[in-house]
């Protein structure tokens, strides 16, 4: 029980302070002129650095993953269209948006990991996938209009990219499984943020372009990479040694609701009860995945 409640705690920090370092992260775009590529550049990197050295104090084989060629391809690929893609276009939608919205708008990737399986398969989905994509659907109608169907409630660039934060996602949850299974969740997302990191900065331009900032921006900007990034994953991570990782995924509905509440108190972003409906029917995608998963458990 112990173990459990300490699990527990650890799957709920890692989303707790995923939300709020965008929350941070918005009001860093709100208040200083700080490029998104450059932030998520420099989080990536560091972040990476950070984990790498914290695996090789407690992991030998840090490096093994570039024994192998095929690996080593699939590390990079998956560094590029994974990781990069869902940290760049999460931090584009809170710039062109909020933190609340994109990270509500992020916890569509389980619906689109239910339309991509069943196309790949050739299947119709489960009645609680069809629920699911539904419920999806009409909470983001509801939360982007608000109910006002004549306007958006939102600038339409920050749909497209919280909805392209939700398809990165889904890239991020289903590449790698391979490779977590094969070297390990820390080298391998250690390795992915310091190789995505490093592309993004010299595709952009980013590392050229250090902006100047006062100091309570600076230590906003090391809550983001140090807090909000590195110990975000390794709670999350870590959790997984007490607990299944289906109850950490839910767990991970703490992002959004963080991020909503945070954005709220300091933020003066705020939802009308159609919008919050909307949300609700976003997350609550995770929680009917959860349940038909414990279904299949207890009949096996």
């Amino acid at each position: 029980m112990q173990k459990k409640t300490v699990g527990l705690i650890l799957a709920s920090s890692g989303p707790f302070l995923w939300g709020s370092s965008g929350t941070v992260a918005q009001h860093l775009f709100e208040t200083t002129n700080i490029d998104p590529l450059w932030l998520v550049s420099l989080r990536m990197v560091v972040s990476g650095l950070l984990l790498l050295g914290y695996g090789a104090l407690t992991q030998a084989q840090i490096g093994w993953v570039f024994h192998s060629r095929h690996a080593t391809i699939k590390l990079v690929s998956f560094s590029l269209c994974g990781m990069a893609a869902v940290q760049l276009t999460y931090f584009m939608a809170i710039s062109t948006g909020n933190a609340a919205t994109a990270a509500i708008l992020q916890f569509l990737s389980p619906v689109i990991i239910i339309i991509y399986l069943a196309l790949k398969l050739w299947q119709i989905p489960s009645k609680i996938d069809m629920i699911s994509v539904f419920s999806a659907i009409l909470g983001t109608v509801l939360i982007v209009t608000e109910g006002r169907l004549d306007s958006l409630a939102l600038p339409v660039v920050a749909v497209v990219w919280g909805l392209l934060a939700a398809v990165g996602a889904a890239v991020y949850t289903l590449m790698p499984t391979q490779l977590l299974k094969t070297y390990g969740a820390v080298p391998i997302v250690g390795w992915s943020m310091l190789i995505g990191g490093v592309l993004v900065s010299l595709a952009t331009g980013a590392w050229r372009i250090w902006p100047v900032l006062p100091l309570m921006a600076w230590l906003e900007v090391g809550f983001v990479v140090i807090f909000g990034t590195m110990f975000a994953y390794l709670c999350f991570l870590q959790s997984l040694a007490y607990i299944y990782p289906t109850t950490a995924s839910v767990l991970g509905a703490i992002e959004p609701l963080s991020a909503t509440i945070l954005s709220a108190l300091f933020l003066s972003v705020h939802f009308n009860w159609i919008g919050i409906i909307g949300a609700i029917l976003i997350v609550g995608v995770t929680f009917l995945q959860f349940w038909a998963t414990q279904k299949i458990v207890v009949k096996s």
